[in-house]
């Protein structure tokens, strides 16, 4: 016998028969059931889970979407420093009249008496801090957005030289109005095609020294007031800038390709109109007479917000109002959007108008530009707590009246506070 095999025998063990007790059979059982039926749960969730989404998909994927959305590109936000420092300059201001109304999208004056427009349709006077309707462009119900174009929406509204109002009507055009008898008169019907196109938003106007010339932007020929952001997410470059001739009555296209043109301005000179180019948040400018009459530039470009109205300010600038801002830095939902058109008509599947401005952080910003459309100064709101929905920015006697889309009050600030 070998060493190996001497090894070999002292390594051998006798074996030992297994004693299988009645605790250790149930273990095993109960690992075995806990094992098979964790693999049963698991194989049943996947099934569930696959059961619904699989479908779903399918249901996505076949469910029209009602925007077709074009791939936007827009610069990096300009940075919120120097004369975009955020502050609370806007919660400085005072709410007026809240309650008493609704949706006071636009503001002038006639010395000191204050006129608007509101969401159910009624063009307002207010004076002695008293209310007074003083004309109605639409008819009831109100209240709904299925009664908007019916009930009628005041947007835009100036005074003429005459002293008589020209309020612009989402859904029916351009009115003349008498601030004392009430008297209305409508100027252009939106029921009127323009070259072939139809006005499905009027929304803002400016008014020449003379009263000869209303310049007044149609949105959209698709998409109508109530639908404003299927309007802006889905890009829509239908958007007009017209002429309103009060002598010869003819209305003329002056600029077209716009992608939701909102505010309109006069210069100062009635050289040219400012035109707010919404969903591009930038500032179009239209030559009216002199040399470059017919002429189109960028007035100021890559703003930081989305613009609305644009009124003249004392200094020989201009006042922008912005509800929705594009933050830098920080997160805009629009920028994020602009070029994935794919998400923007999954979001439309899934959600509401109404849902996805959700969405969309409230925050308030007045920008004032100097006359050739440098950043002067601005006022800001974050989170929106004072002065919400913003759309117009109107200076009187020193103060600024804030007008709002959808906000029951207007807002005034003293200039000199801030």
């Amino acid at each position: 016998m070998t060493m190996e095999e001497g090894d070999g025998l002292r390594q051998r063990r006798p074996i030992r028969p297994q004693v299988i007790t009645e605790d250790d059979t149930l273990v095993q059982e109960t690992q075995s059931t806990s094992t098979y039926s964790g693999k049963i749960f698991r194989a049943t969730f996947t099934c569930v889970l696959l059961s619904l989404f699989v479908p779903s998909l399918g249901v996505l994927c076949f469910l029209e979407s009602p925007i077709e959305p074009q791939s936007l590109s827009f610069q990096t936000p300009p940075l919120m420093t120097g004369v975009l420092e955020p502050n609370l300059k806007l919660r400085k201001a005072e709410r007026l009249f809240e309650g008493q109304l609704i949706g006071p999208e636009s503001l002038a004056n006639i010395g000191d008496v204050l006129f608007t427009g509101t969401s159910d349709g009624q063009i307002l006077k207010i004076e002695d801090d008293n209310i007074h309707t003083i004309a109605r462009l639409g008819r009831p119900p109100c209240g709904t957005r299925d009664n908007e174009p019916n009930c009628g929406r005041p947007l835009g509204l100036r005074v003429g030289p005459n002293g008589t109002l020209f309020v612009v009507d989402a859904y029916q055009g351009i009115f003349e109005v008498n601030p004392v008898t009430g008297a209305v008169k409508q100027l252009v019907s939106s029921k009127t095609p323009v070259q072939g196109k139809k006005m499905s938003f009027v929304n803002d106007l400016a008014v020449t020294s003379d009263g000869r010339k209303i310049y007044f932007t149609d949105s959209s020929s698709k998409w109508q007031r109530r639908d404003y952001p299927y309007l802006v997410m889905e890009g829509t470059d239908d958007g007009r800038l017209l002429e309103y001739d009060t002598l010869t009555k003819e209305v003329k296209v002056l600029m077209g390709g716009l992608r939701f043109p909102n505010g309109v301005q006069l210069s100062p000179a009635e050289d040219f109109v400012l035109v707010a180019e919404t969903t591009m948040a930038r500032v179009r400018r239209y030559y009216v007479s002199g040399l470059t009459k017919g002429g189109v530039d960028m007035f100021v470009d890559n703003l930081p917000g989305f613009p609305d109205n644009i009124r003249p300010s004392s200094s020989g600038g201009y006042w922008v109002a912005m509800s929705a801002v594009r933050l830098n830095p920080g997160f805009s939902m629009m920028d994020f959007l602009a070029d994935k058109p794919w998400i923007k008509k999954i979001v439309f599947k899934i959600f509401s108008q109404d849902t996805v401005m959700k969405f969309v952080p409230r925050y308030s910003l007045v920008l004032e530009l100097g006359e050739k459309g440098s950043y002067k100064r601005s006022f800001h709101d974050p989170n929106g707590e004072v002065a919400t929905y913003i759309s117009e920015a109107h200076e009187h006697d020193g103060y600024l009246y804030l007008g709002s889309f959808r906000s029951p009050f207007i807002c005034k600030l003293n200039l000199k506070d801030v």
